[in-house]
C-alpha cells in the first residue's frame, strides 16, 4: 500500500525524468517495499538460530513460503510441534500410578464456604429438670445474637472422657459476635460438673431456672409416669414414713429441689455474679420480663420482648407469636405445660415443711426475690 501511494505520487512527475533515472528510481522504490514486507530477520537467520526459516529453497527457483515458524510464536510452535510429534507408548504402571495420585490428592477445603466457626460455649443452662429450662432456651435462641445446641449434650456428667473436641463439634456454628449456648438441666445436681466446666472456662456465664420445688417434684413425677404406667404412687416414692414425715432424699425428684445444697457446691468453683437464676413461675406469667434479665446477664441488647409472646390457655404457658416465615405459632412440645397427677393435699404440706429451711438457706444465697410456700 505504501509503494502504490508514493508511484501515485510521482506519476504526474515521471515525465520530467530521463529513462535511466526512472529504471533506477524504481528499483529503489522496490527494494524499500520489499524491506518494509519482508524484514531481514524473517528472510536471513543467523547460523545457529534454532527458528526455522521462512525462506525455503526449491531447486534453482526462492520462493516464500508462510510456515507455523512465521505466524506463531516460539512456544505455541513448541506446543504445536509437541501435539504433532507421535506419542511414545504410555506405561501402564506409570498410568495407574498417575491416577492413583489424582484420586487420593484431598479436594479443596469447603470451610470458606460456611460462616462462623464452631466454639466452646459461652454460657450454659445448667438446671433445672423441670424448671422450665427448654423454655428459656428456645425463647432466648430467638436473639440474632444467640445460636444454641438443639439437643442435650450431657457432656460435663455422662460423655466426659471424649473430651473437648467431641464437645466443641455438637456446638453450631457462631460468627464472632455471637454466643454459643447449651442446656443440659442434670448438671446442676451432678457433683463432678462444676470443676470440669471450671476446667474448660472459669469465664463461662451459667443459667439456673428454679421453681417451687415441691411443684417440680410432682411435675418430674408426672413425666416419668408417662413414660413409666406401672411406677408406684408418689407418696410410695417420695416418703420413706408418711406417718411420720420422713422424706426420702434419695429420690432423684426429692434430692433436685435442694437447691441450697448443690449451689454450694458451684459456689467453690464460680462466683455468685457468674450465675444466674430464672424464676420458673414468672417465666410463665411475664416470659418478657425473665427473659429480659437474661439477656442483660449475657450482655445482650434487649432485642426479645413482650411482642414475641402469647399466652397459650389451652397449654396454660406462654408460646412464641408466630414469626413472618412460619404459618403457625411456635410453642413447646407436647409434654410442656402437661397436667399434673392429683397429689394427696397431706402430702404437699408435709414436702412444704421438709422444703422450707432448705428454701430458706436458697434465698439468702442468691439474694433474689424467691418465694414458695
Amino acid at each position: 500500500m505504501a509503494c502504490v501511494l508514493i508511484f501515485s505520487r510521482l506519476v504526474p512527475f515521471s515525465h520530467r525524468l530521463r529513462g535511466t533515472s526512472l529504471c533506477l528510481l524504481s528499483l529503489f522504490l522496490s527494494f524499500l517495499c520489499y524491506c518494509a514486507l519482508f524484514p531481514g530477520g524473517a528472510v536471513m537467520q543467523k547460523s545457529g538460530d534454532p527458528t526455522p526459516s521462512c525462506l525455503q529453497a526449491d531447486g534453482a527457483k526462492r520462493r516464500l513460503q508462510k510456515s507455523l515458524s512465521c505466524l506463531f510464536p516460539p512456544d505455541a510452535r513448541r506446543s504445536s510441534a509437541a501435539d504433532e510429534a507421535p506419542h511414545p507408548q504410555a506405561d501402564p504402571r506409570r498410568s495407574a500410578a498417575a491416577r492413583t495420585g489424582r484420586e487420593n490428592t484431598p479436594s479443596p477445603p469447603m470451610s470458606h464456604l460456611k460462616f462462623g466457626n464452631k466454639k466452646l460455649p459461652n454460657a450454659i443452662i445448667v438446671g433445672v429438670k423441670k424448671g422450665g429450662t427448654r423454655a428459656v432456651l428456645e425463647f432466648i435462641r430467638i436473639h440474632p445474637d444467640v445460636r444454641a445446641a438443639g439437643t442435650e449434650t450431657h457432656f460435663f456428667d455422662r460423655n466426659y472422657d471424649r473430651g473437648l473436641e467431641w464437645y466443641r463439634g455438637l456446638m453450631p456454628r457462631t460468627l464472632e459476635s455471637q454466643i454459643t449456648m447449651e442446656k443440659t438441666p442434670s448438671y446442676f445436681v451432678t457433683k463432678e460438673t462444676p470443676h470440669r466446666i471450671s476446667a474448660m472456662s472459669q469465664e463461662t456465664k451459667l443459667i439456673v431456672v428454679v421453681r417451687d420445688p415441691v411443684t417440680r417434684a410432682i411435675s418430674d413425677y408426672t413425666q416419668t409416669l408417662s413414660k413409666t404406667p406401672d411406677l408406684p404412687s408418689f407418696q410410695d416414692l417420695a416418703f420413706r414414713n408418711q406417718s411420720l414425715g420422713i422424706v426420702d432424699v434419695s429420690w432423684n425428684a426429692i434430692r433436685i429441689g435442694l437447691y441450697a445444697l448443690h449451689l454450694e457446691n458451684w459456689l467453690r468453683y464460680f462466683p455468685l455474679a457468674q450465675i444466674h437464676f430464672v424464676s420458673g413461675e414468672r417465666l410463665i406469667t411475664d416470659p418478657a420480663g425473665e427473659l429480659a434479665r437474661v439477656q442483660d446477664f449475657l450482655g445482650l441488647k434487649r432485642i426479645v420482648t413482650d411482642k414475641h409472646f402469647y399466652f397459650n390457655r389451652t397449654k396454660g404457658f406462654p408460646c412464641l407469636k408466630k414469626p413472618e416465615s412460619s404459618g403457625s405459632p411456635r410453642c413447646l412440645g407436647k409434654s410442656k405445660g402437661r397436667t399434673h397427677v392429683q397429689i394427696d393435699r397431706d402430702a404437699i404440706e408435709q414436702l412444704r415443711d421438709f422444703y422450707r429451711p432448705y428454701n430458706v438457706k436458697f434465698y439468702e444465697m442468691v439474694g433474689h426475690d424467691f418465694k414458695w410456700e
